[in-house]
């Protein structure tokens, strides 16, 4: 038998108390990896929810065989797989609950071919190291990234429940100016916490940007999915290991530096943020194209369509649409320097009209 750390998922020897690297006190681990749990097994007492513990030995005895199916089972000894809520190409999210602490996570399983990947490997725990700062109301961030005995590799993130951004705009069409001008005002504010701890986003979009409701109907935006995430500074060998913008990202939403393979920095993701600004008023994106590749090319060489040229049936302040012009200037220079910038002018603008009331940020958007 050895023993592990809860939190960083470090094994030592069977004799060993406390975990070198944060201090943790160990807990006991039989090898197995993953196993099968009882869904009707009833949940921990109050007194013991706040204390890890190691893995049964009948637990211990059962391993995953599908990892892409994972629904009933314990992820090392501690997460309890509920459902699957998601996947990708090289990952699937599953909902959790930790058996000790009954809290539920998102838990994304990195494919096997990720997982044997040194690069990608380098690139992700780095990253991993990042979004663990990245605690804040507006920030989904990773909890911490583990690998179990058998090679299993994971990510844990707090499980946010609600509507996607995107499905929220396809679904009305576009949004009311206050409600857009809220959700800016707070993905604005998750990103400036990523900023100012020189991360960018690199990927921001309306699907990687939840809507939740809190208990007392009160809405925020979430961002989610920092995995593309890197340091702004970063060195020569991490720069290698995330390649370069037009790689990592979706192209509707990336800057021109982005499409290009520049460097990047904040003003990025404030050129992404507006694109989502302009796509929530008025439904579409800014720039014409009959493919992919021809809008990108727009974003490139071409002027963004002024918004409240799109919006003829509806009143759109001038001043937000002298806002969204700067945000989304091919010149980086030319942008709003900081998120909360670009959202305070946003909201000021609107707030001329009486489309967004300065006490915006605590409005109860309903549905």
């Amino acid at each position: 038998m050895s023993m592990r750390c809860p939190k960083c998922g470090t094994m030592y020897p069977d004799d060993a108390r406390f975990c070198t690297r944060d201090g943790g006190r160990l807990v006991a681990f039989t090898p197995g990896g993953t196993s099968a749990f009882a869904p009707s097994r009833p949940a921990l007492p109050d007194s013991h929810r706040t204390t890890p513990r190691g893995i049964t030995p009948d637990l211990a005895q059962m391993h995953v065989i599908n990892h892409t199916n994972m629904s009933g089972q314990v992820l090392d000894g501690r997460y309890a797989i509920v459902k699957k809520v998601g996947e990708g190409g090289m990952s699937f999210v599953y909902l959790a609950q930790d058996v000790s602490t009954n809290e539920r996570y998102a838990i994304k399983i990195l494919s096997p071919a990720l997982s044997r990947d040194e690069n990608a490997m380098a690139r992700l725990r780095r990253e991993a190291a990042l979004g663990i700062r990245l605690a804040h109301p507006n920030v989904c961030h990773i909890v911490r990234m583990g690998e179990t005995e058998d090679g299993l590799v994971y990510v844990v993130m707090p499980f946010v429940e609600g509507e996607v951004l995107a499905d929220r705009t396809n679904r009305r069409g576009s949004l009311p100016m206050a409600m857009t001008v809220g959700f800016v005002s707070e993905i604005a504010a998750g990103l400036h916490v990523a900023h100012q701890l020189k991360i960018i986003h690199r990927d921001l979009k309306p699907e990687n940007v939840m809507i939740s409701t809190g208990p007392d109907g009160t809405e925020h935006a979430v961002v989610m999915d920092f995995g593309l995430a890197k340091e702004r500074r970063a060195g020569g060998e991490l720069e290698k290991l995330t390649a370069t913008g037009i790689i990592l990202g979706t192209p509707e939403f990336m800057s021109p530096e982005q499409l290009r393979g520049k460097p990047l920095d904040a003003r990025t993701d404030i050129y992404s943020l507006a694109l989502m600004t302009y796509e929530m008023l008025a439904g579409e994106l800014p720039f014409e194209g009959r493919t992919q590749q021809e809008q990108m090319i727009a974003r490139l060489r071409s002027d963004p369509v002024p918004i409240r040229q799109r919006r003829r049936g509806a009143e759109v302040p001038e001043g937000v649409e002298r806002v969204l012009t700067k945000a989304m200037a091919r010149n980086m220079e030319e942008r709003y320097a900081t998120a909360p910038e670009f959202a305070d002018e946003l909201r000021e603008a609107a707030g001329k009209s009486g489309g967004a009331p300065g006490g915006v940020l605590g409005k109860i958007f309903r549905r």
